[in-house]
């Protein structure tokens, strides 16, 4: 680690670098820039990957954004910090989060948002502040993503885009907490404040949808409904909460007509983890005439427009977008890294494989197959 009295150098590390769409990942050398003004340089310590990250890894819409270094839910330390840094000091544990919060904005004032307009999720392969990357192979720049890129031994960071924690808490899966546990239970807390004995059905079992699930389950709803296409999420799924398990696969009706005659007429709440835009209709066509509200969380892959015939809003239906559960990372994440310490939440349960860093290829293999919920990839031991 850099010593306070003299400035932080570049640093040569291992990063898992992606040299075009769906390409796999090569180690490679690369260079990574001290921290800029309010930022922080991050010895990163353990990533989970995150459906999105493989999503955008696999996508050509954005072919000259490569080489590019992909991953944001990490945790890590703070190797060196940027000037005009005074929350971070060398030696501090950290969660990276794929947005910010600049306190400050018009969003961050409002405490009705966590759209930070500093701080915004960025999707230009550069830090927030000059518009570069901190990152390079041969002098020639390699692209962030969402301003974190921790499939890397070292990551630059905007401060406001990172959340202290305690040194006591497992880094190894306080790492979930910086995106896909966090966003399922922010969704069912936050953005749809889930009631008391109310029907919730889940399209999607993966890390967000139990998590959702796990939400659902401590504000006490009395039944939970499950929709995957994967047998195996059934016992997993009753591990977070899910009372009844519905295959689509396996039906000769729609899956709508089968949740509203388990919840008499349509569920209370409705929450699409897939990713996929034709979910977003069924699941608002699962939900209750009068107040049934959907929430919309996945990053589809394809066909980013909804369609929903008019009359479903015309009943009273709702349909809402999420991004991160609604949490403010610096207000909030703090709240839930103390839930977790406290067992409160079930964190561990998502995990499914633990991974050195040179098998980052096959745990994203293991996304790919849907063979995992997360894997956690060891950087640093």
């Amino acid at each position: 680690a850099a010593s306070s009295s003299s400035p932080p150098a570049v640093i040569t590390c291992r990063a898992a670098v992606a040299w075009g769409p769906g390409q796999a990942l090569v180690m490679e050398d690369v260079e990574v820039a001290p921290p800029g003004p309010l930022e922080i340089r991050v010895k990163v310590v353990s990533t989970s990957i995150c459906r999105s990250d493989v999503t955008q890894w696999q996508s050509t819409a954005q072919p000259d954004l490569f080489p590019r270094i992909f991953g944001h839910e990490a945790s890590g330390v703070v190797e060196s910090v940027g000037e005009g840094v005074t929350e971070f000091q060398v030696g501090d544990h950290a969660l990276t989060v794929f947005i910010g919060e600049c306190m400050s904005c018009k969003h961050c004032v409002s405490g009705k948002s966590n759209m930070c307009q500093t701080l915004g999720l960025e999707r230009k392969g550069v830090m927030h502040s000059d518009q570069t990357t901190r990152f390079s192979i041969g002098g020639k720049p390699v692209y962030h993503y969402c301003a974190v890129s921790s499939f890397s031994e070292y990551a630059v960071v905007h401060s406001g885009c990172a959340v202290k924690v305690s040194p006591t808490m497992p880094m190894d899966r306080i790492c979930l907490l910086s995106c896909g546990a966090s966003a399922g239970l922010g969704a069912a807390w936050n953005v749809a404040d889930v009631s008391k004995g109310s029907s919730v059905v889940i399209f999607g079992l993966g890390t967000v949808g139990l998590s959702v699930a796990q939400g659902a389950k401590l504000r006490g709803a009395s039944k939970i409904i499950g929709v995957d296409t994967n047998p195996d999420k059934q016992e997993k799924g009753k591990a977070f909460g899910v009372t009844d398990f519905i295959n689509p696969a396996e039906l000769n009706e729609p899956v709508q007509q089968v949740v509203k005659w388990l919840t008499d007429g349509g569920a209370d709440y409705s929450f699409e983890c897939v990713g996929d835009t034709g979910v977003v209709s069924t699941a608002l066509q699962s939900c209750s005439d009068g107040w049934g509200l959907t929430v919309t969380l996945g990053v589809p892959k394809a066909k980013p427009e909804v369609s929903a015939h008019y009359g479903l809003l015309l009943s009273g239906r709702t349909l809402k977008g999420s991004l991160f559960g609604g949490w403010r990372p610096k207000s909030d994440i703090p709240l839930l890294v103390e839930k977790y310490a406290n067992k409160e939440i079930q964190v561990d349960g998502l995990v499914t494989h633990d991974m050195p860093f040179s098998d980052i290829n096959k745990a994203l293999e293991l996304m790919l197959q849907n063979r995992c919920l997360r894997c956690v990839i060891h950087i640093f031991h």
